[in-house]
């Protein structure tokens, strides 16, 4: 499978965030910040399907780009080699980690996952806030759907915060094999189902709780679906969207019974528990 590239000049983090924010509305599966550049990765079908209206966005904003074709298995090779762990601070601390990284120490939540190309490698704004809300969050011996699991990071805090049980979904057949090697390496296979598609792979069961990292188009799409896959009083968690998109999600969330009850932001980015009443 070959991979399209994107390296976008960014002048900070802050524009770094606001254009991966621009690029979610479109299938880009990962996101490398350095400094002064932003790589988003895309397939290449889906790169020649999309290029006509992501060119002309990013050009409006100013920005300078290239777009380099790259082969699946090189990607991998230096996503894995150039990965740092994030900590996650909060009540209950959290080490998201590589295999070859040093253990955390004794009372911090240890996360092991294989980061590849798959979103979730907890660097993402979005990816710490949603594993500090599980943290805080009451997940013991509950039943939990992951969707859009990329590395499957989220359904491993979850299980390490005490769940029974995760049902992991994504439609990339790549994010699927990571998240399989992922909670392998955490110790948490026998607790983790994992489905290649999309919602329909958990259509027709209930869960206590949802946790839902994705952009706001898709999540407004799933929403009904996510309604109906929750037991009365479970709740959703989800993030991928900025500050300025909260109410359109809330509100979305409203239309199917589900009522806003906290939220938090960090550098724009927003994540949302909603309960089903």
């Amino acid at each position: 499978m070959k991979y399209i590239e994107l390296n976008i000049s960014v002048a900070d983090a802050e524009q770094s965030e606001i254009v991966m924010a621009l690029l979610s509305d479109y299938p880009f599966e990962a996101f490398d910040e350095a400094e002064g550049e932003l790589r988003a990765y895309i397939q290449v079908a889906d790169w020649c399907q999309n290029r006509q209206w992501i060119e002309p966005m990013l050009l409006e904003q100013g920005l300078k780009f290239g777009a380099l074709e790259i082969e699946q298995q090189n990607w991998n090779a230096e996503w894995e080699s150039g990965f740092e762990a994030v900590d996650v601070e909060g009540e209950r601390p959290i080490r998201i980690r590589a295999e070859h990284h040093e253990a955390p120490q004794e009372g911090i939540i240890d996360v092991v996952i294989a980061p590849r190309m798959s979103f979730g490698t907890g660097h993402h704004t979005t990816t710490a806030l949603m594993s500090k809300t599980i943290a805080e969050s009451d997940v013991q011996g509950k039943k939990g759907l992951d969707m859009g699991c990329g590395t499957g990071v989220l359904a491993i805090v979850a299980l390490k915060c005490g769940a029974k049980s995760m049902v992991a979904v994504d439609i990339d057949d790549w994010a699927c094999d990571s998240c399989r090697d992922s909670i392998a390496l955490s110790g948490v296979a026998e607790a983790v189902d994992v489905r290649c598609g999309s919602i329909d792979m958990a259509r027709g069961e209930q869960f206590d709780f949802i946790l839902a990292n994705i952009n706001r188009n898709i999540l407004q799409m799933m929403m009904a679906d996510f309604a109906d896959s929750l037991q009365s009083g479970g709740w959703i968690a989800m993030s991928g969207f900025l500050e300025e998109d909260a109410q359109a999600v809330a509100d979305a969330a409203a239309q199917y019974g589900m009522e806003r009850v906290r939220e938090q932001e960090r550098d724009g980015w927003i994540v949302m528990v909603c309960k089903k009443l």
